[in-house]
């Protein structure tokens, strides 16, 4: 037991790594998950290689070690997660808290071996001394406990602006049509005229805030020229248009992608042609058309026409389906 606690340090930087592991599938949301998480990824890969290089005490002294703890995590973690870019696992949650945990306890694991063979081993003690005035330090322990003092501040910052700050991370919103079996495939694209078809649309807010939507349906029979890059609409057709508000819904990126909100469309067509049905999506404002939207009132020629050229041209977010009659 006593040869064991010669290396206290070492087997709680093990502990913790397993801790934490726990803390983030178990308690996700606990405070205990920053506080573990922080030290796991800003000070224990650099100490456990520290300790594996340097087993013996008169290498390096401790504000030495602490401050090259420091530096040695901050240049190891970003490596690992290089890494991983470039392993199929990419990088997510599960893989860098695996791959920084196992180098950690691995690490961990050697240096203990190695401390028990050195002659004499540096082994950390907490004990109360009279400290050295700072006139009586060396410039290197002048150094390093300036680099360990703003380290130490830095981790506190950080750690209180994580807690304080709600995580918010890129606005978007999901739009989606999908055929009737509810798949990205066997869209209705070839119909009879006065033939029913049916389509599900699926929006998923993620704006961080409510959003009240609007989806414009129309046909459209179009030609674009491709050496002046310019889109001549035949004819713009009004199909239908409804509305649906929803609240934000976070991004789950661990977890198996599900739906917020799902609309089964069912629609006939009773004119023939070839068409391009767009649906436009509009967030909280909708520009008006020129005259009142009468289903299958022809806007072409007008200011509506707008519209689909936006839409072509990224501005709206859009979708679209081939459909002929």
């Amino acid at each position: 037991m006593r040869k064991w606690a010669l290396a206290w340090d070492l087997l709680a930087i093990v502990s913790l790594s397993v801790l934490l592991i726990l803390t983030v599938y178990l308690f996700p949301a606990s405070i205990w998950r920053t506080a573990i998480g922080l030290p796991f990824i800003l000070f224990f890969p650099g100490y456990s290689l520290i300790s594996l290089l340097f087993p013996e005490k008169r290498i390096l002294d401790v504000i030495e070690r602490i401050a090259l703890s420091f530096g040695l995590s901050i240049a190891i973690t970003p490596l690992i997660g290089l890494a991983l870019n470039y392993t199929p696992f990419g990088i997510r949650l599960t893989p860098i808290l695996l791959s920084l945990a196992s180098f950690n306890i691995v690490l961990s694991s050697l240096a203990i071996q190695r401390r028990f063979k050195a002659r004499d081993p540096f082994i950390p003690e907490i004990e109360v001394k009279k400290a050295r005035g700072w006139g009586e330090m060396r410039k290197l322990d002048k150094t390093l406990t300036i680099i360990l003092l703003i380290s130490i501040i830095a981790s506190i910052g950080a750690l209180i602006y994580v807690i304080v700050t709600p995580k918010q991370g890129e606005k978007f919103t999901e739009f989606y049509i999908l055929g009737s079996g509810g798949k990205a495939t066997d869209y209705p694209t070839k119909l009879g005229v006065g033939q029913n078809a049916t389509i599900i649309i699926g929006i998923a807010n993620h704006e961080y805030r409510t959003v009240n939507y609007t989806v414009e349906i129309w046909l459209v029979n179009a030609t674009h020229t491709y050496e002046n890059n310019r889109t001549v609409i035949h004819h713009m057709y009004y199909f239908d248009r409804f509305n649906v508000t929803l609240n934000h819904t976070p991004v789950n990126i661990e977890g198996n992608w599900t739906p917020e909100w799902e609309k089964p469309y069912t629609f006939s067509i009773d004119k023939t042609g070839m068409y391009k049905m767009w649906f436009l999506l509009f967030k909280d404002y909708v520009p008006p058309l020129p005259s009142k939207p009468d289903k299958m009132r022809d806007y072409a020629g007008t200011e509506a026409e707008k519209r689909i050229l936006d839409a072509i041209a990224g501005k709206i977010q859009s979708l679209n389906l081939n459909v002929v009659v």
